[in-house]
């Protein structure tokens, strides 16, 4: 060997492991999902929804503003430049892609169009205990009615879908409200920065985590957390946070029925606080609460509450939950909160972003990977172990 050659630094293996917010899943999980998924197929096929896939890959423009998560530079999703110079992106949900898909094909497509959809979606967000990059969800979706009938057959189904996948009675509820509620407020209150609105509401989003008190600092100048991360706030009036209070508040009796929340939050209405368009939210509310109870759905399975607002920027209209009420334990024993598990509402204006008409659209999304581990971690793991491996042990040659 030449003194060249040895003096030559070695190459630096590469380090076996995986991108952060991505995982690994072997057989016992993959089974689990693949049940869930083929489960919750049956009842959505049965409820007259037809299966769609769409390309991973979406471009750009077609996701639009309509981001996870705004404040990063990326918009929160995976991008890249095609050789055409168009940026593509890794759907972050099926939402997208459904409204792309029906400004594309409206004219063939039956009217309403419902469909059900289900596969991985990408979103560039921090990754954390629970939070990947990558996971799978599970879509119900009907494009063309703008009738609360159509959210409430598709919260009815989603109760039906969760029961399929293994959630029986009082182990989840799916909590109902509608962003026009909030619509009122800010209008009552002068809020009329789309920005702020939104700020705003992301923070009220966070009501079961972070409870009244945080929310008031995100409502207000901003709010640093544990880590010494700092949010900004929305920064309202005063008057206008102390009115959200009271409106979070008016519901919080235990016990009350679909039809008491909204006796509770016309209280609310007649004070002053909801506006023309809070009025009209509570005319949805109310016929989407007739339609359960024709459709014998529980008051536990599905609750009106005026907390659940959800972050995305799309919805419009009615906006729903599902949180798993299930005990859950971690691999040493310790109780976990896996809170929500799922949620939708209604998006009228995704569509029309392509076509300039209005096409009203609602659907309910949950998250199979989410679901999957929440199961395994109340103990339901037993039935997705996979067997073997076989081994075949040759004790001689003569054996």
């Amino acid at each position: 060997m030449t003194d060249e050659a040895s003096n030559r630094p070695e190459a630096s293996a590469p380090k076996a492991r995986a991108p952060r917010g991505f995982a690994d899943r072997r057989g016992r999980d993959l089974t689990a999902e693949r049940r869930i998924v083929a489960r919750v197929s049956e009842v959505y096929e049965r409820w007259g929804f037809e299966a769609l896939e769409t390309p991973a890959f979406e471009y750009a423009d077609a996701l639009g503003k309509f981001l996870p998560d705004a404040d990063r530079p990326n918009e929160g999703v995976f991008a890249l430049q095609d050789d055409d110079d168009q940026w593509m992106a890794l759907r972050y949900d099926h939402t997208a892609p459904l409204a792309r898909f029906a400004a594309q094909n409206w004219e063939t497509l039956p009217k309403p169009f419902r469909r059900y959809a289900y596969g991985p979606v990408w979103r560039n967000e921090k990754p954390g205990p629970g939070r990947f990059r990558e996971f799978w969800q599970c879509d119900a979706d009907t494009v063309g009615s703008d009738r609360p009938e159509a959210d409430a057959e598709i919260i009815a189904m989603g109760c039906e879908g969760l029961r399929a996948a293994g959630l029986a009675a009082g182990q989840a509820v799916i909590r109902v409200s509608n962003r026009k509620l909030f619509d009122g407020l800010f209008d009552a209150g002068g809020i009329t920065d789309p920005m702020q609105r939104l700020t705003a509401l992301r923070a009220v989003d966070k009501y079961d985590r972070l409870g009244v008190e945080g929310v008031r600092l995100l409502l207000g100048e901003g709010r640093l957390d544990e880590s010494g991360d700092y949010t900004k706030g929305a920064n309202l009036p005063a008057s206008v946070i102390s009115a959200i209070e009271a409106f979070l508040a008016s519901a919080e009796a235990p016990g009350l029925s679909r039809a008491g929340v909204l006796d509770a939050v016309s209280g609310a209405a007649r004070s002053g606080f909801l506006g023309a368009a809070g009025d009209e939210a509570l005319k949805e509310l109310a016929a989407i609460d007739r339609a359960l109870t024709a459709m014998g759905v529980a008051q536990d399975d599905v609750r009106f509450d005026p907390t659940i607002v959800r972050g995305l920027e799309y919805y419009t209209g009615a906006v729903f939950e599902a949180e798993l009420l299930l005990d859950t334990k971690d691999e040493k024993g310790r109780a976990v909160r896996f809170g929500s598990i799922g949620g939708g509402g209604r998006y009228d204006d995704l569509v029309s972003r392509f076509t300039g008409q209005s096409t009203p659209a609602t659907g309910f999304s949950f998250g199979v990977s989410r679901l999957a581990s929440a199961l395994r971690a109340a103990g339901r793991g037993a039935e997705d172990a996979t067997r073997g491996p076989v081994v075949a042990i040759v004790f001689s040659e003569d054996d």
